[in-house]
Parts: C-alpha cells; structure tokens; sequence
C-alpha cells in the first residue's frame, strides 16, 4: 500500500520481508505445493512470535498492534505475504480472531484468542455456498434449535484451509435469522473434503455439517446483531485481500520488468521497444490505482466510516479486476518461458485470478455498489 508508514510501521514491514525471505522463499512454496497440508507450521508459528494474528485483537487477549491502528497493520502484513505468494491460513485465522474480539463471549475469547493470536490454533471461516456468491443473503446452512443450543445442517464450500482448521467459525440461518458459532474441526458430523484450486499455493475445502450439535456457549454474539457482524466480517476479509492482490501484482509486474530488461531480441533489450514500453506504463498505471483504493479502504473500515461498506468494494472490485488483467499480460510480454512450469510467473497468475472471485467477484460487488447508493440516496 501506498500509504504514509510511521518509523514503526516501516520497521514492522521490514521485518515480516526479511522473515518471508529468510522462511519462506518461492522455492519453499513450490515445495510445499505438492503437501497436503500446504504450508510449513514452523513458518506459520513464526508468524504469531511477528504478530500476524495479533493486530484485530484486543490486549488483554494477547493481541495487539504496531500502531494501533490494527487493520491497516494487518494490510502491511498481508501486502508483503502477496509479495512471497505464501500460503497458509493467514487471513483465516485473522478473521476469526477479529469476529471473536468483536462479539464472541468473555469465555470464547479466553478460550480460542490466545491460541489463534500465537499460531497454535488455525482458525478458518465457513462462509460461502455452493451459488459462489459472498453474501450474507445466500446462507442456507441451517441452525435448528436444540437442547438449548443448536444442531447444523448444510454444506460450505471454498473454506480457506479447511482440512488444516482447529475451529470453524460457522455462518448460518436460524428462524431468527443469521447467527454464528465456534465449531471444532473434530465435531462429530463434521466432515472436509479437500477442493482442487486454480491457486496451486493455496488450499481450499469443502465443509459438510451433518447433524452436527452445538452447545449454546459456542455462538458468537446474537443473532440481532449477526447480520451486521457478518458485514464487518466481509469488509475486513476483502480489504486484506486487496492488499495481499496487491503485493502479488507488484511482485509479477517487477518480474516482468526485469525480464524486459533482461531479454535481448533483434540486438537490443525487448523492454526498450515503445510498444512494450507503453504496455508496462499502463500496468505501472493500474498498479498505482489499486494501491490508491486499498490504502483509503482499510482506514474507512478499521475507524467505522459511514463509507466503509462502500470503500471495501470499490478496492475489491477495482483491484479484483486489475490485478488479474495485469498479470494477465505479465504472462504474454515473458513469451515461451512464461508458459512452463519452471518460471515463477505462472503461479502469480494463478493467484491473481483466484483472488478476483474470492470473497466476490468484481461484477458481484459492483452490483452490491448501486445497491448501497441508491438505498443511501
């Protein structure tokens, strides 16, 4: 993000690079794609001693952030993540710590934030369905009220990290309306089925609740406030999700400059020809756009703006659309070598396109855009 970083921040930014580099290079991703679980734990648990999983989480439950402004922290962490593609539940976890601190229980924070704010613990959120839509009006997966608590019924697909998760955060429809709730992994009726993904760095599953009970201890928050929470849930994953697009673009887009720079055709580097010239300014062009929207949005949603609703989307749909169609070109201006397997480029594509419908597709959130305006108007 293009943002104004106070000393700290900067250092904050500085070291989660040299940890990534150290860690986590690109080689080691590629050797994690092969692994079921895809992502190495004793990175992930560096991660917690870095405070990746800290900046949404109050103080008092072991969380805490550089600056105090706990979003925009998380979005510096994230940004730099996209730069290394690296996987792992790092957005998972965050959002359910952040639905925890927000409206769970004094005894469901002790009980899960300390653990999800050290690595310990992976939590993932159980959101979306099998329309593809994220949205609060497409949750089907039923909560039926029982022995005073609740039983659930019904599937979630593209859970982050679902076969690695200790707990789901669960997003479901009771008579009442939407409510949510704290599901171990090992609940009996719980069931993970791996997906294939696009995203080779990245896992996703499919979730199915059978008859699954859940005690009353275990919802978060009320169901009079959910619908709300579950907005507020969105708006922080998709600004952390522009931040993370935006530092797999960067990192394509830099590749794909020194490549021009590197590659000589007819006795000359191929990047000192006008016309790639202008196709590399462009992209430099919508690069510097999404970083404008991501850097507005996470203050908008951290500080509670009346425009909050509206700055995550248009950074989602903007970023969304741009990320994908400049990496798009990345891959055609590296020629052949940008095809095979052995170049890193392909696997920036991958996720650029995966994180253009993750959370919403740029269409889906535009028309959520006129929806928003014209209910203000």
């Amino acid at each position: 993000m293009e943002l104004s970083l106070s000393g700290d921040q900067q250092l904050f930014r500085e070291t989660c690079r040299r940890a990534l580099e150290q860690y986590a290079p690109m080689s080691r991703v590629r050797e994690l794609i092969d692994d079921p679980v895809g992502f190495d734990r004793s990175v992930w648990s560096k991660g917690g001693e870095l405070g990746w999983y800290a900046t949404l989480v109050p103080e008092e439950h072991g969380g805490g952030s550089v600056s105090g402004d706990g979003l925009v922290d998380l979005c510096i962490v994230a940004e730099e993540l996209g730069h290394y593609l690296h996987p792992g539940p790092f957005l998972a976890t965050n959002i359910v710590a952040f639905a925890l601190a927000e409206s769970g229980s004094k005894e469901l924070c002790e009980e899960h934030l300390p653990g999800l704010v050290s690595g310990e613990t992976i939590g993932t959120w159980a959101f979306a369905e099998g329309d593809r839509r994220w949205s609060a009006t497409s949750v089907q997966l039923t909560a039926r009220p029982a022995d005073g608590g609740y039983v659930l019924d019904g599937v979630k697909s593209f859970v982050h990290d679902a076969q690695a998760a200790d707990v789901f955060l669960v997003t479901a429809r009771s008579a009442e309306g939407l409510c949510q709730m704290v599901v171990p992994a090992g609940a009996p009726g719980v069931a993970v089925l791996p997906l294939d993904s696009l995203d080779l760095a990245r896992r996703m599953g499919e979730v199915t609740f059978s008859g699954v009970e859940v005690p009353a201890a275990a919802v978060v928050g009320n169901q009079v406030d959910a619908h709300a929470a579950v907005e507020r849930q969105l708006q922080v994953a998709m600004v952390v999700h522009c931040a993370e697009s935006n530092g797999v673009t960067d990192a394509g887009l830099a590749m794909t400059l020194q490549y021009t720079k590197d590659r000589v055709a007819f006795g000359r580097p191929i990047g000192s020809y006008q016309a790639l010239k202008h196709r590399m300014a462009d992209h430099r062009m919508r690069v510097e756009g999404t970083f404008a929207t991501t850097a507005y949005a996470p203050r908008a949603v951290g500080r509670r703006q009346e425009d909050a609703a509206l700055a995550a989307r248009v950074a989602k749909a903007h970023v969304g659309k741009w990320s994908s169609v400049v990496l798009h070109d990345c891959l055609q201006l590296h020629g052949g070598i940008g095809m095979t397997w052995e170049h890193d480029i392909h696997l920036y594509f991958r996720r650029a396109i995966s994180n253009e419908v993750l959370y919403g597709a740029p269409d889906e959130h535009c028309r959520s855009l006129v929806d928003i305006v014209e209910g203000a108007a």
